[in-house]
């Protein structure tokens, strides 16, 4: 299981290497909440398509190994002309998962994955959620982006009740 304290030591040695990142997923749903509600297998992140291969190359230096190429997993070109997966999950010898995810940053604020996302774009209003992971300020997505990033597909039994969670803090309705 990935614990906070793992979480808030990625995101700080990402920071201080100059990427950027922006939790989602299940850590996403409890720093909008501010606590933990459950436990994690995994830490769910974007980054910028830029950022993507010095994140991957950083965690492998930490004994990480790919584990899975997601299916949305597009090859693009970084800032440094090196070709770079967008859409993957690596897996350190504990069995913590991260998985990553690429986005574009727009002059506006947004993004746009990198990654086949079907459509999917991300306003600035998506990516300003603000939370906390163990009494530290994290980046996240918004409540609404949570909701709509968890559309389109039959979820899991245990992502039912984050959302629930969610809906009972700040309003709003999951759509399945």
């Amino acid at each position: 299981m990935v614990s906070a304290e793992h979480v808030i030591g990625i995101i700080e040695r990402l920071s201080a290497a100059g990427i950027g990142v922006w939790v989602c997923g299940g850590w996403g749903i409890d720093a909008l909440l501010g606590r933990e509600t459950r436990p994690h297998k995994d830490l769910d992140i974007l980054v910028q398509l830029d950022d993507i291969a010095r994140a991957r190359e950083m965690f492998e230096r930490d004994g990480y190994s790919l584990k899975e190429i997601w299916s949305e997993n597009l090859q693009a070109v970084d800032a440094r002309g090196a070709e770079t997966d967008t859409g993957f999950v690596l897996e350190d010898e504990a069995g913590r998962e991260i998985d990553l995810h690429a986005i574009r940053l727009d002059a506006d604020g947004g993004a746009t994955p990198a990654y086949d996302g079907e459509g999917m774009t991300f306003s600035a209003e998506d990516l300003s959620g603000e939370g906390t992971i163990a009494g530290t300020y994290v980046r996240c997505l918004s409540v609404e982006m949570q909701f709509r990033g968890h559309t389109g597909y039959e979820l899991p039994e245990r992502q039912i009740p984050d959302l629930e969670l969610l809906r009972e803090r700040f309003g709003g309705e999951p759509t399945r």
